[in-house]
C-alpha cells in the first residue's frame, strides 16, 4: 500500500525516446498536478532556459532540435512519475535511447535536474557530431533484423558505414550511418523483401560509429554526476541486461551513443524476469506501447502521458 492505504501498482516502467515530442506536451499535467508543475520548473531552472514554455507553445521546429527534444521528453516522463508518486512501483525500468536516463530517474539512481542537464548536453554533443559528419537514418519495415544487418554490411564500402541502430520490433529496424551507405543499405533491404524503407528526419546518425566524437564529452558529463544505487535494475539498451551497479550504468550510457538500441531483447528480458506484470509507458505518446504489442503479444500495457490518464490511474 502507498500513502493513506492507496493501492500500489507494481509494473515494468517504459520511458520513451526522441520523436515523441510535440507542442503542448505536459501542459495539462502542470495545470492539474503541483508535483508535475514543480518538476517542469526544476528542469527550467537547471537548464537556465524556459524549456517548459517551448514545450507548451513551440515553435515545433525549435522543440524538435535534438538538444531541446531530449530534455523535453525526459521532463515530461519525470513529471508523470512525480504526479503518480508512490502509487507506481517499478519492478524494473527501461527506456528507449534518451529514455534510459528517465528510467534511471524512475528507479531513484539519478536526480531529475542532473538527468535534464545530462540529456541537454547529450543532445548538444549529438547535434555537433551530426554537423561534423552528416549522417542519415531510415526505418526498415517488415524485414528480419538479421537480413537488415547483412544489407548494412554489404552497403558499408569506400569508407562509408551503415549499421542497425534501433532494433525496435520484430518487423522494424532503424539503420544509421553515412547517407550514401544508408541509401545503399535501404536498396539492399528492399531487394531482400522489406516492405518499406522510410527515411527519418534526424540531425545525425544516432547509435552508429558516426557518434564517436560525442562520446568523450558525454562521458565527461556523466563522470561529474552523482549516480546512486537504484532501487531496482534498469535494462540497458547496449546489452539488454539488467544493471544495478552505478559505475556500470555510467559506462553503458557512454557506450549507448555508438551502440544499437537492443529494444526487442530488452523488452523480452524485462517480460521474462517479471512474468505477468503490466508495462506502464510514462511520458509523451504511446510509441513503446505499440512496439510492446509486437514484441510480447498479449502483454498488459498502460500509457501515462496526459493529465486524464494520470487521473484515471490515481482513481483506479
Amino acid at each position: 500500500m502507498g500513502q493513506h492505504g492507496d493501492p500500489v501498482v507494481t509494473a515494468v516502467l517504459l520511458c520513451p525516446g526522441q520523436g515523441s515530442q510535440k507542442v503542448g506536451m505536459g501542459r495539462d499535467l502542470a495545470e492539474r498536478f503541483p508535483a508535475a508543475r514543480d518538476t517542469f520548473a526544476a528542469v527550467d531552472e537547471a537548464l537556465g532556459v524556459p524549456l517548459s514554455r517551448l514545450m507548451w507553445e513551440g515553435p515545433e521546429a525549435e522543440l524538435t532540435r535534438t538538444q531541446n527534444a531530449q530534455p523535453a521528453i525526459l521532463a515530461h516522463t519525470c513529471a508523470v512519475l512525480a504526479a503518480v508518486g508512490p502509487r507506481l512501483e517499478p519492478a524494473t525500468a527501461l527506456g528507449h535511447s534518451l529514455g534510459e536516463y528517465s528510467a534511471w530517474v524512475g528507479v531513484g539512481a539519478l536526480s531529475v535536474v542532473d538527468a535534464a542537464r545530462l540529456v541537454r548536453r547529450r543532445g548538444e554533443l549529438m547535434a555537433e557530431a551530426g554537423e561534423r559528419r552528416a549522417g542519415a537514418m531510415a526505418a526498415v519495415l517488415m524485414l528480419d533484423a538479421g537480413e537488415v544487418e547483412t544489407a548494412c554490411r554489404m552497403a558499408s564500402v569506400e569508407g562509408e558505414v551503415a549499421v542497425p541502430a534501433n532494433l525496435n520490433s520484430p518487423d522494424q529496424t532503424v539503420i544509421s550511418g553515412d547517407p550514401g551507405a544508408v541509401a545503399r543499405a535501404g536498396d539492399f533491404c528492399k531487394a531482400r523483401g522489406a516492405r518499406r524503407v522510410v527515411p527519418l528526419n534526424v540531425s545525425g546518425a544516432f547509435h552508429s560509429p558516426l557518434m564517436a566524437p560525442a562520446r568523450e564529452g558525454l562521458e565527461l558529463a556523466l563522470a561529474a554526476v552523482a549516480f546512486a544505487a537504484p532501487r531496482v535494475p534498469v535494462v540497458a539498451n547496449a546489452t539488454a541486461a539488467p544493471v544495478t551497479d552505478p559505475a556500470e550504468a555510467v559506462r553503458l550510457l557512454g557506450e549507448q551513443l555508438v551502440a544499437p538500441v537492443r529494444w526487442v531483447e530488452s523488452v523480452r528480458r524485462a517480460a521474462a524476469d517479471h512474468p505477468g506484470l503490466p508495462f506502464v509507458e510514462a511520458g509523451p505518446g504511446a510509441v513503446l506501447t505499440g512496439l510492446l504489442k509486437k514484441i510480447v503479444p498479449g502483454a498488459e500495457a498502460l500509457t501515462l502521458g496526459t493529465a486524464d490518464e494520470v487521473e484515471r490511474f490515481l482513481q483506479a
